[in-house]
């Protein structure tokens, strides 16, 4: 049981046209399906405050999410402690991972004001189930050289982990953050776009798409394929997206691109069931793209996978 577009539980069956026959749909049987981005969180309480709101259900916990990546075969994710919600809390997520710790890599957010940077993130990365830190770049105004977002940066190379970036809207400073910082491995989030927390999709969503491909440059630099279905003005299978994400895909190549669907900021606007098909029935991507896509580079980045026996 999950929710669809419409926040009602999602009983429907898909409607698939114009794209690649179901029962064609392979991903070799060694290869997880990973989610590079979802969210889980409690009920709005006095036990555990929101600092904040974030789209989607009044509570989606790890149990429920681990039930919807069960209804559609998606063998792990990486749980990002909501911002919007837990700000630089992260203990929900770390109990989730105590519940789930097959299923889920673990990433926070980390305050770039804080005078503890270095060992919070010290300490972070040796947390059991760690596999990166978070700069909220879109949510604050800053500088290249602002020190707390810098040593953020180095303290992740030093701990060997990557640093995934909220960066719509700020590409070029993230652009000058990876001149500066050669040794982290920088992981965009959510295609480098604004997204949309309600329908419809910005009239031109892929209007910053030339920074985003310039990232490609640098070699340091990954990008997670996450909520692009919500960048679509089309209904599932959402084929207008491909053109604009194959110049994505081209220029970073698949072993430096992760398939998301941040899940469940995307909860008006699609089904969970939506946003994992979308990518497993186009025929714009071969086998072996399609499984490095949806699991197979993001273990090599993250140095990470669900332990599902396979």
């Amino acid at each position: 049981r999950f929710y669809t577009a419409g926040g009602q539980p999602h009983e429907q069956n898909l409607r698939i046209s114009h794209v690649r026959p179901a029962e064609r749909i392979v991903m070799t049987t060694d290869t997880f399906i990973i989610d590079s981005q979802v969210h889980a969180y409690e009920r709005n309480s006095p036990e555990r405050p929101w600092s904040g709101f974030l789209q989607g259900p009044d509570e989606v916990t790890g149990d429920d999410m681990v039930a919807a990546m069960d209804a559609v075969g998606v063998d792990g994710a990486l749980l990002v402690s909501p911002y919007s919600m837990y700000g630089y809390d992260a203990s929900y997520a770390l109990e989730t991972y105590a519940k789930h710790p097959s299923r889920f890599g673990l990433i926070r957010p980390f305050d770039p004001n804080s005078v503890a940077i270095d060992d919070e993130v010290a300490q972070w990365s040796g947390t059991p189930g760690v596999v990166g830190a978070r700069i909220m770049l879109t949510y604050g105004s800053y500088e290249a050289d602002h020190p707390g977002i810098n040593r953020i940066l180095a303290a992740g190379a030093r701990a060997r982990i990557p640093v995934n970036v909220m960066c719509s809207g700020q590409l070029p400073l993230l652009r000058e953050l990876v001149r500066r910082n050669p040794d982290t491995q920088f992981v965009v989030d959510h295609v480098g776009l604004v997204q949309p927390f309600e329908p419809p999709a910005p009239p031109e969503p892929f209007a910053d798409l030339d920074n985003v491909v310039a990232l490609a440059e640098h070699d340091n630099v990954a990008i997670k394929i996450s909520g692009a279905c919500t960048l679509s003005h089309q209904p599932f299978p959402y084929l207008d997206i491909w053109e604009p994400l194959s110049k994505i895909l081209d220029a970073f190549g698949f072993e430096r691109c992760m398939w998301g669907t941040d899940w469940t900021r995307a909860v008006s606007l699609l089904t969970y069931e939506q946003g994992v098909k979308a990518f497993q029935v186009t025929d714009r991507l071969s086998d072996s793209e399609r499984s490095a896509l949806m699991g197979g580079s993001l273990t090599k980045i993250y140095n990470w996978s669900p332990d599902t026996g396979k």
